[in-house]
Formats: C-alpha cells, sequence, structure tokens
C-alpha cells in the first residue's frame, strides 16, 4: 500500500487555525483544509488513515529544556538566520510546554511514532532551502505590512510550492481566493494551508530521498528536519531548476499576458476587424513543470531546455466568426510585429486527409510598451497567438475536455473518435456556409438605442454603411454603437447629414493614403472618411481622447491628401 504524506501548519492552542494537507507519492495533493481541535485534525485525516503515513508537523514534538532554545533550534538558526529564518525559542517554561506538547499529543491520536513517521518541520528554513530564496517570504501578517505586499509573498510562494506539488481543484481554489482577498484574514486562512502543504512536502522528501534533508537536533531533546541547503547539496536537476527559474518569472509574464492582451485588442479594434474574443494567459507553473518532463516514444525530452524550448509561455487566443477573419488577423500580426513562426494545423490535419483539430498558431515577437531601449530583442515578448473561428474554439474545447481532463474508457476510444471526427467534419461545413452568408450580406445586429437617444440609431447606421461601403467587412456590433456618439459631437444626428458630410471625403485617396493590407470594416471606412474631412477637429473629440496618439498618426498619412 502506498505511503501518504501529511502536512500540519499546527497552531499553538485550539481556538486559532491549523492548515491540513494530504499527498500522494507522486505529490498530489489529496486533501487541503483548515481546522482547529485536535478532534477536528483526526476527522479531517481519518478518510487516509488505514494505510501507512508519514507527517510533517510544523510545531515543537519534544522540548525538555527548562529555558532557552533547544540544541536543534540553535543549529537550525546558526544556518538561516542569514536567510531570516531563524527559530523562536521552546522551552518548558512557556505555559504551551509545560505538560508536553501539542505536536506530540496530535502524534499519538494518529498514531505517529515521534521522529520516525512524526517529522518535526519548519516552513520558513524549508522554503529557503527547497526554493533557494535569499530571504523568507514575507507572508505573515506583521506591523508594517499592507494587504497588497502580503498578497504578493504568498502568491509568490504558492506559484513556487506548484513546481514541487500538483495541484488539485481545492488548491487552485485557494489560489482564486487569495488573488481576490481583500482582507489580511483572508489571507491568514489561505497561508495555513500553504505552509502545511509545505510540511507535506518536506515529509515526503524526508522519506523518499532521506539524502536531501537535514536533521538537526536529537531524539532526547528533539529534532527538526528540513530539505537540505543549496551549499550541502549535490548540483540541482536541470528540469527542476528550470521549473524553479520559470516560477521566479511567472509574476512578469502575467503581467507580460495582459499587456499582450491588450496590445492585440488595440491592433484589431484599430484595423476595425470582427472579432468574438480575445483572451490571454501565462502558463501556470504546475502546467510548465508537467510539459517540462514529456518525453517522446524514445524517452528523449521533447523539450531539453525548457525555458527556450517551450513557446506558450504566454498565450493569446482570438476568437473570430469565420474563416476569412483568420486570415485577416494573421496577416495584420505580420504587418505590425516580428512573426517568428506560423502554422497551420487545420491545413496539417487536411494534408493529412483527416478532419480534426483546426487552429492557426502564430508565434509572434510583441514590442514592450514602454521598454525605452533600442529596439533589440529585449524590448520585445515572444507571445503564441492561437487564431480560430468559434466552431473550431467549441471543437477543439470539447475535444480537449473529454480526452484531456476526462476518462475514456478503453473499449470505446474508437467510438469517440469517429465521433469528433464527424464532428470536425460537419462544422467545418458549418464554417463554410457561414463564411458564404458573410459574403453576400453586409452589416451586423448592432444593439438598438432608446427612444430618446440623439445618436443615429446603430441598426440604421449598420444599413446605410452596408450600402455606402459594400466592399467592406463586418464591424464589431459594439462600434457602431460607439462610432455613432462621435458623429454625435460632431453634430450629425441624421443619415442625411452623414450623406452629404462624406461626399467630402475623397474614397480613393483615403485608400492609396491609407494602403489597406487587410479589409477595414465599415466602422474603421466611416473612421477614416470622418479623419480626413474633419482633420484637427476630429482629433479633439472627447469619444477619441483614448486613441488620440494612433489618430494623428492617421492623420499625417491622410493630411497630404485631405481638402
Amino acid at each position: 500500500m502506498s505511503t501518504l504524506y501529511v502536512g500540519l501548519d499546527l497552531a499553538w492552542g485550539e481556538r486559532n487555525p491549523t492548515g491540513v494537507a494530504v499527498l500522494d507519492e507522486r505529490g498530489r495533493i489529496l486533501h487541503l483544509s483548515t481546522v482547529r481541535t485536535d478532534d477536528e485534525i483526526v476527522a479531517a485525516l481519518s478518510p487516509y488513515a488505514d494505510g501507512p503515513v508519514v507527517a510533517g508537523i510544523d510545531a515543537p514534538l519534544v522540548v525538555t529544556n527548562e529555558t532557552g532554545s533547544r540544541p536543534a533550534e540553535r543549529a537550525l538558526s546558526r544556518d538561516y538566520r542569514r536567510f531570516e529564518a531563524g527559530t523562536h525559542p521552546s522551552n518548558t517554561g512557556k505555559p504551551e510546554f509545560r505538560d508536553g506538547t501539542r505536536g506530540a499529543r496530535v502524534a499519538a491520536l494518529l498514531g505517529l511514532e515521534l521522529h520516525a513517521t512524526a517529522l518535526e518541520v519548519y516552513p520558513h528554513a524549508a522554503t529557503v532551502a527547497l526554493f533557494e530564496l535569499p530571504k523568507t517570504l514575507k507572508y505573515k501578517a506583521k506591523p508594517g505590512r499592507d494587504l497588497a505586499s502580503l498578497r504578493s509573498e504568498l502568491l509568490r510562494l504558492i506559484e513556487l510550492t506548484e513546481t514541487v506539488v500538483e495541484p488539485d481543484d481545492t488548491w487552485r481554489a485557494l489560489r482564486a481566493s487569495v488573488e481576490a482577498a481583500t482582507r489580511k484574514s483572508e489571507l491568514r486562512v489561505a497561508e495555513d494551508q500553504v505552509d502545511a502543504v509545505v510540511c507535506a512536502y518536506v515529509a515526503l522528501l524526508a522519506h523518499t530521498r532521506p539524502d536531501a534533508v537535514t536533521t538537526y537536533g536529537d531524539l532526547e531533546t528533539g529534532q527538526i528536519v528540513t530539505p537540505v541547503l543549496r551549499t550541502q547539496r549535490p548540483p540541482e536537476d536541470p528540469l527542476r531548476a528550470a521549473v524553479r527559474a520559470y516560477a521566479e518569472r511567472h509574476p512578469a509574464l502575467v503581467a507580460a499576458a495582459a499587456r499582450a492582451e491588450r496590445q492585440l485588442g488595440t491592433i484589431l479594434d484599430e484595423a476595425g476587424i470582427n472579432y468574438l474574443a480575445i483572451s490571454a494567459r501565462a502558463k501556470a507553473v504546475a502546467s510548465f513543470a508537467d510539459k517540462a518532463t514529456r518525453t517522446d516514444e524514445t524517452g528523449a525530452l521533447l523539450y531539453p531546455d525548457p525555458l527556450r524550448d517551450i513557446g506558450d509561455q504566454v498565450g493569446v487566443r482570438v476568437i473570430t466568426y469565420v474563416r476569412s477573419d483568420v486570415e485577416a488577423v494573421a496577416g495584420l500580426l505580420a504587418a505590425q510585429s516580428r512573426v517568428l513562426d506560423d502554422r497551420d494545423l487545420g491545413e496539417v490535419t487536411a494534408s493529412e486527409g483527416r478532419f480534426g483539430y483546426a487552429s492557426r498558431h502564430l508565434q509572434v515577437a510583441l514590442p514592450v510598451e514602454d521598454a525605452g531601449g533600442a529596439g533589440g530583442a529585449e524590448d520585445e515578448q515572444v507571445v503564441q497567438v492561437q487564431l480560430r473561428t468559434v466552431l473550431q474554439h467549441a471543437w477543439a474545447e470539447f475535444e480537449h475536455d473529454i480526452r484531456y481532463k476526462g476518462s475514456v474508457p478503453a473499449e470505446h476510444a474508437s467510438e469517440f473518435d469517429r465521433r469528433f471526427t464527424l464532428a470536425a467534419g460537419l462544422l467545418e461545413l458549418a464554417d463554410r456556409e457561414f463564411s458564404a452568408v458573410r459574403d453576400r450580406l453586409r452589416g451586423a445586429p448592432v444593439p438598438e438605442r432608446a427612444d430618446d437617444d440623439p445618436r443615429i440609431a446603430p441598426r440604421e447606421l449598420a444599413a446605410f454603411l452596408a450600402g455606402q461601403y459594400d466592399d467592406a467587412g463586418w464591424s464589431r456590433t459594439d462600434h457602431y454603437l460607439w462610432v455613432s456618439g462621435l458623429l454625435l459631437e460632431l453634430g450629425i444626428t441624421t443619415l442625411q447629414e452623414l450623406s452629404e458630410t462624406l461626399r467630402d471625403a475623397d474614397e480613393d485617396a483615403i485608400a492609396e493614403r491609407m494602403d489597406y493590407r487587410y479589409p477595414p470594416g465599415a466602422v474603421r471606412r466611416l473612421d477614416d472618411a470622418l479623419l480626413f474631412v474633419f482633420g484637427e477637429r476630429y482629433l479633439a473629440l472627447h469619444g477619441n481622447a483614448h486613441r488620440r496618439d494612433l489618430l494623428e498618426t492617421r492623420w499625417e498619412r491622410l493630411r497630404t491628401a485631405a481638402p
């Protein structure tokens, strides 16, 4: 029977919360909770008590000295004080140790043997050693530490811990609660559980790799078990070093993902390309760790240098309505960024005579906003951009959910393959039909305006622009409402007034100056025409304040042809 590893971030008394965690031999989180009393600890762990258990307990187990610190505490502090991870003194002069220790009592209730299956551990020292920290992370609430700094440090500990354990849904929910915390007390509940996972991992390490831990003290006066410091250990495994390095850079990648989402949204909106959604994410640490260990059929690593070879560390997904918009977005990215790689996986699937996964993956180097550099690689962020139609996205998400997150019985595998192939073929036909409909229609369903709204109704504006620019592509539905607001600022409240205004717009000159490399939507065509006619007045509109720099660049191209 497999051994399970328990972690207890044990409070001094039964009124305060105690974090409880259970890991299996692979480091997968099986249980995570917060309890208070000894009986609640026993109840929480009872489902895991049938087989062998080793527990890491963050609390003194043996205290015999009347004053000062125990030998184990003095020895550990000598090694860890420079990391601000020294221990607090434990002695029988303190009320909590006068009649024995709570740690020993809980170990007895769980049927564990002190220093054998019940190990005293110390998370602060453990994290310094495990993750090679220069100082302890400051996630404990103390005077002078505000909510933002505490949350940031706890999130970093969570990310680092994900490099050595495999999260479950409870852990992911815990992380989400930390990200959304608005009070320090909410962080306190989470920190106890994170510490408990660290305690459990130290127990796993001590049991499966005894050479990877150091034991301070002795059986008579108490022992503390902690991972070996780097100065005391052999060279680190390259894969583990890569995962640790990725965890350290993860906060920066989260910021880069948000920045990339904004950039691509601005690029597509400025181009007037219609799309359903844009989303971005930084690859989770646990997902990076899993991908870094993948091998081919010969056992060779697929990503020998994970930090360089794994290309989707920052990913952006753009969902369009029809396939021609996928091509338009790809062309736009090629025009406004450095494309390092471009693979149409739908074409790959089709070339093999199959129906299945269809998505276009581009590896692009986006310029970093406000980098302030000289335009080199250090001023760029490499991003994997996935382009799909909404139907391609539906198939890919459902197929991934069933095949990779679910469990397909072996006897149904061939049937499921057939059904997924059939669905892919039908959706490809549907994509073609949607494209045909789009080619026949110009304009789009748009939101209605209120009866007392002085703006041109978006639906009426869409119909007008479909006739005015019969070769234009669809625009996003919300853009019709937005541009009607700009027209109102210009004093244009009827379609007749708009028609008269556009007579002054030289469409041939505008097209020549703008040199469109993609099919602009109807709203973008109108936007350029209004800029052509009104110039500086259009730039100064309140509704254009957020994009004045972009409009000024366009105006420079248009002004030589403007009246």
